[in-house]
């Protein structure tokens, strides 16, 4: 009798990456003594929070595009509830990423098959699924204002704004410092 049949395909709804960094900072620096983990018992399972999830990160867009472009593509899976703009927190610019809340989880779960790795703009998007969108994380969480990856990309991106802003600012004392004859 053969053993048990294995898929060979991923899962939709599994955590994505990001959230498993999270959590794995927020429990290497919770105490030991957490009332959580005194009144849970060793055989209950943890909760999975996006085995409901209706909330989609999606992440590499163009910093030119709109709202609008996107719900016009995301609004093919279903209806959506909520889209938010990730914006640079000092400018209030688009910095490549957005929130988009769905009224269901299926939805949210189409949009991720066959929405994720298309391109929009240009540039292939990714979707991952999100425990929900909480004010404040609409912004950027780089020094300048924008994303962390953008900080420092060597390459030039003319979707992403160019240079990285801490390449681009060497670049430009270079050209500087090239000016006066050093």
């Amino acid at each position: 009798m053969p053993g048990p049949v294995r898929s060979t395909i991923e899962r939709l709804d599994r955590p994505s990456a990001y959230y498993f960094g999270k959590n794995k900072r927020r429990k290497f620096n919770r105490d030991r003594d957490d009332r959580d983990d005194r009144e849970r018992t060793p055989e209950e399972p943890p909760e999975d929070p996006l085995k409901d999830a209706t909330t989609l990160y999606v992440g590499n867009l163009s910093f030119y595009t709109t709202e609008e472009q996107i719900h016009e593509l995301f609004a093919k899976c279903g209806e959506i509830k909520r889209l938010v703009m990730g914006l640079d927190r000092f400018n209030k610019t688009p910095c490549g990423f957005c929130f988009v809340e769905y009224y269901n989880h299926q939805d949210a779960l189409d949009c991720m098959k066959y929405i994720g790795g298309t391109k929009l703009d240009e540039r292939i998007i990714r979707t991952d699924l999100d425990p929900g969108f909480q004010e404040g994380r609409q912004y950027g969480r780089g020094k300048s204002g924008g994303q962390v990856r953008d900080e420092y990309r060597d390459e030039y991106d003319p979707g992403r704004g160019g240079y990285g802003r801490a390449i681009a600012e060497e670049r430009l004392k270079e050209e500087e410092e090239y000016g006066r004859g050093r």
